[in-house]
């Protein structure tokens, strides 16, 4: 660093900058590099600080490069020279560092302000959305922020950054990259045809959404889909799709458009199939009762381990909604057919591991038996089959 680029020096633009409100411009980083420095830097000086404040302040900083990376599904810091990505393959340590903690922590902290939100010692977490910075985060889609500042990050300011690109591969892209077996294909293809409702299960980066978008590929064209989100991340090829995306509150705590919200608003939208992107809280219940109003081949996605916890997590979900055991179980059976288990593979690729049947007992219990698995016997095979083939009749 040149003597009158001095730390000193890019510490006091970065206060007079932190003031503002938005993405800062160029301009504005040299301006206030000249009325800092007092007219003394020339212009070799003045391009190199402008161009270390540009880097740290425009963009996703010197993480911008990873993000540009279409591979990427997520950058992760942990430290100053602790910056991970994961191309699909699991996690891997880039050669990418920051100059210390506090170079993190004032990152984590614009990008905060930039979605809108509080990231201080009085608030020291944030979840939000980044989208249209004008680089690497464009309007089609954006990134999921997550940051937790010290000391509750024990070591050092954690940035989590999710690539939100929109899942618009089909279903046969999927079979041929291995995805889906080339026997499951099939199978799906009918569960689409007869109209069947399911649930895409799975871990965080498991792939649903990007499977549930290839299914929805190949709902008729004849049909109208709507599809209710957090974060926008479905874009089936498709040419009858209708996106509701959710808002959260703005910093004064007003404005807030729930998932809950939306499902209620597509039922009034002349929907042919209602699809939640992602249900992890009391929407469950709107979404079981849209399916059980006639709108056949409704579909959404849960966090769920395997098939057999679908029913457990479910209820979880539905009791912050006020539905008990016993409703949620009579309201599954009715609404929801199959259930579709995708999962990271040690290999660190994705894939469908299981198609599971819902079948009620008797005592009005429901319980996931498989009806196709990739390494073993499915015991209900032959019941979907049957199934299918009753819905498929003419």
């Amino acid at each position: 660093m040149s003597a009158l680029v001095t730390t000193e020096l890019l510490d006091r633009v970065r206060e007079r900058l932190s003031g503002g409100s938005g993405e800062i411009e160029p301009a504005q980083v040299a301006a206030a590099i000249r009325a800092e420095a007092g007219g003394v830097l020339g212009d070799t000086d003045l391009l190199r600080a402008l161009r270390l404040l540009q880097t740290e302040m425009t963009g996703a900083g010197v993480l911008e490069p990873l993000l540009h990376d279409p591979l990427v599904a997520d950058v992760l810091v942990t430290g100053p020279d602790a910056v991970w990505i994961d191309r699909g393959n699991g996690l891997e340590q880039t050669s990418v560092t920051f100059q210390d903690e506090a170079a993190v922590r004032r990152l984590a902290q614009r990008l905060a302000l930039s979605a809108g939100r509080r990231l201080d010692d009085a608030q020291p977490w944030v979840d939000g959305r980044l989208t249209g910075t004008g680089t690497a985060l464009g309007d089609s889609f954006g990134v999921r922020l997550h940051a937790v500042l010290a000391p509750v990050a024990h070591g050092g300011t954690c940035l989590s950054l999710r690539v939100l690109r929109p899942a618009s591969q089909g279903l046969d892209a999927l079979a041929a990259a291995g995805t889906v077996p080339a026997e499951a294909k099939l199978l799906l293809e009918r569960i689409i045809q007869a109209r069947l409702a399911f649930l895409v299960i799975g871990g965080t980066g498991a792939g649903k959404t990007t499977l549930l978008s290839g299914l929805l590929a190949k709902v008729p064209a004849c049909e109208r889909i709507i599809c209710v989100e957090d974060a926008a991340e479905l874009a089936p090829p498709h040419p009858h799709v209708v996106r509701l995306v959710a808002r959260t509150a703005n910093v004064e705590g007003v404005g807030a458009v729930s998932v809950r919200d939306l499902v209620r608003q597509s039922l009034r939208m002349r929907p042919d199939r209602i699809v939640v992107g992602e249900v992890r809280g009391a929407e469950v219940v709107d979404l079981l009762t849209a399916l059980n109003t006639g709108h056949d081949g409704g579909a959404g996605t849960v966090h769920a381990n395997s098939p057999r916890e679908v029913p457990a997590r479910l209820e979880a979900l539905a009791a912050l909604g006020g539905m008990d055991r016993a409703a949620l179980h009579s309201q599954l059976a009715a609404a929801v057919q199959v259930v579709l288990h995708v999962h990271r593979r040690p290999d660190g690729t994705r894939g469908l591991q299981e198609i599971g049947l819902v079948c009620r007992a008797d005592s009005g219990r429901v319980s996931i038996t498989p009806a196709w698995h990739a390494t073993s016997a499915a015991p209900a095979a032959a019941k979907l089959d049957s199934l299918l083939t009753d819905r498929l009749a003419p």
